[in-house]
């Protein structure tokens, strides 16, 4: 009888415990679901960058390009400080001088030049202490916003801004052909800049402007060389576009 009755107690136990874990679990809807804490969305990361964050990271990377008389720009494209610019920028200069972001300045030499694309490659003669490449790569599409940093009139790491205008466009001066026209202000120095996407990337090596006036002056149309071209790709072709070397 003392065993029956101590079974009949730790049943009873048992019975209790069950009816207030079924207690609780009903006041919390009955399958338990309020005890775990809700799922919150994660915050996809946005690639767009605002322009200051476009300019922080690529200004770095460009550099002043003096050649004799001819002022442009150019873009650090690789870790060796090989540099991208117009080849205009340097033709048949025997003295080109680079003047890096930190300050640095250092002589440089043409290792490859293709006057049909307006496009040049530099090799420094000093590297700063730290060397900032540019991203390269990107697609244009018209209507996309691109930046353009450079050195107009000498106005050293300027900043503008616009769109992608159009796509394929060709020169009459220079028989460039398949540019990307955009309407961010460029002038005279801006030649051999970065024309980059609002990922920061580069999309494009500006080379020259409309110049329906003949002075040399932005008229709202400006030209680019896509950066596949610029690295040895297809050239395209287009309608028609008009402008001088910058």
């Amino acid at each position: 009888m003392a065993g029956r009755a101590r079974w009949f107690v730790v049943g009873g136990v048992a019975l209790v415990v069950v009816a207030v874990l079924a207690y609780w679990l009903g006041s919390s809807g009955g399958n338990g679901e309020e005890a775990a804490p809700a799922p919150s969305a994660t915050p996809t990361p946005s690639a767009t960058l605002t322009v200051p964050e476009v300019f922080d990271r690529v200004g770095p990377s460009v550099v002043v390009i003096r050649a004799g008389k001819s002022l442009g720009t150019g873009v650090i494209a690789a870790e060796d400080g090989t540099i991208l610019t117009a080849h205009h920028v340097v033709e048949d200069a025997k003295d080109v001088t680079l003047t890096f972001a930190d300050g640095t300045r250092a002589k440089a030499a043409v290792v490859s030049s293709d006057p049909k694309l307006d496009i040049a490659m530099l090799k420094p003669a000093k590297l700063p202490e730290i060397v900032v490449p540019a991203t390269l790569g990107g697609a244009a599409a018209v209507g996309a916003p691109v930046v353009a940093i450079g050195n107009p009139l000498g106005l050293a790491y300027s900043v503008s801004t616009g769109v992608v205008s159009g796509l394929n466009r060709s020169t009459d001066k220079g028989g460039l052909r398949g540019l990307i026209q955009f309407d961010a202000s460029v002038n005279p120095g801006s030649s051999g800049g970065p024309l980059l996407d609002a990922r920061g990337l580069v999309i494009g090596i500006v080379v020259s402007i409309a110049d329906p006036g003949g002075d040399e002056a932005f008229a709202g149309i400006a030209f680019a060389v896509p950066i596949g071209a610029a690295l040895g790709g297809d050239e395209g072709d287009g309608p028609p576009g008009d402008g001088p070397q910058i």
